[in-house]
């Protein structure tokens, strides 16, 4: 797997101004869920902005969030499908970016903590996280998830009273919310947390055996994913690209790209629309 997206990655480390002058916009995405899905993913997306846009388009996978924030702080990418702490990260690096749309859904976005069969956990459908967690143990998808750590470890944290190395006997970070579902699936770790669209997209896939794993809450809902752009766009694609790049994201209705993601549309989205995100991840400490 690692072998087929090193050679993409590599492409990251080439950019230089000559492309820049060539007006080459790369974006990328955080790997939410299997890497080798990135790639057929975005590559429609990619053709649908150089068709839109009349510029070249290039999108480059990477192999973690941490190495798309690193990209765009770089100035590898100019664009990136954040998660909301990814964005935040992001923007906190790179004074001047911007989040300029977001999917319809994601101003209401949620997590679902998900429990192996064995457990015994039935679903609770109370505003606070469930006390059978205790004791149990637990994986987290990748360590800058917004879905898949950050909201929910404080929801857990305010609703139980403690930290998740307190709260459960062993903590783990699978990577994405696919190995997450994977190794609750397994009975590898007890439960779990997942954003509610990866476990739906795997579901409707037929990646789950209900059988063996379950939904067992739903958190309270809070603001996630975004598309970032850096603050010099303009200088480097001409004046109004930003309000073009938007646009072109506002009005993408064909149903297969919007599955990509998958949304069911995009709304406009601004730098504020994130504070919870930003105020959460400051009081977990979780940010420089």
């Amino acid at each position: 797997m690692f072998r087929r997206l090193l050679p993409a990655i590599a492409l990251v480390t080439l950019i230089t101004p000559s492309m820049a002058a060539a007006q080459t916009l790369v974006f990328t995405a955080i790997p939410d869920e299997d890497e080798t899905r990135l790639q057929q993913r975005f590559q429609a997306v990619a053709d649908y902005l150089a068709e839109t846009l009349e510029v070249e388009v290039r999108f480059i996978p990477v192999t973690s969030y941490a190495a798309s924030v690193t990209a765009f702080r770089n100035n590898q990418v100019q664009l990136a499908w954040f998660g909301g702490f990814t964005g935040v990260q992001a923007r906190q690096l790179v004074p001047g970016s911007r989040a300029i749309a977001q999917g319809v859904e994601d101003p209401e976005y949620k997590s679902y903590v998900i429990a192996n069969q064995s457990t015994g956990l039935s679903p609770d459908d109370g505003d606070t996280a469930p006390e059978g967690l205790r004791d149990l143990t637990f994986s987290f998808g990748s360590q800058s998830s917004t879905s898949g750590r950050l909201m929910p470890e404080y929801f857990l944290r305010e609703h139980l009273g403690a930290s998740p190395d307190e709260l459960f006997t062993r903590v783990g970070f699978s990577g994405n919310h696919s190995r997450t579902i994977s190794v609750v699936q397994s009975g590898a770790y007890q439960a779990g947390v997942v954003s509610y669209k990866a476990w739906e997209n795997e579901l409707e896939a037929g990646n789950i055996d209900l059988d063996r794993v379950q939904v067992i809450w739903e958190t309270p809902p809070y603001p996630d994913y975004q598309w970032t752009e850096r603050g010099d766009i303009d200088e480097r694609f001409g004046d109004g690209f930003t309000e073009r790049l938007r646009q072109a994201l506002l009005d993408m209705d064909d149903p297969d790209l919007l599955a990509s993601f998958p949304r069911s549309g995009f709304i406009p989205a601004e730098n504020e629309d994130y504070r919870e995100i930003l105020e959460v991840a400051q009081s977990l400490g979780l940010l420089d």
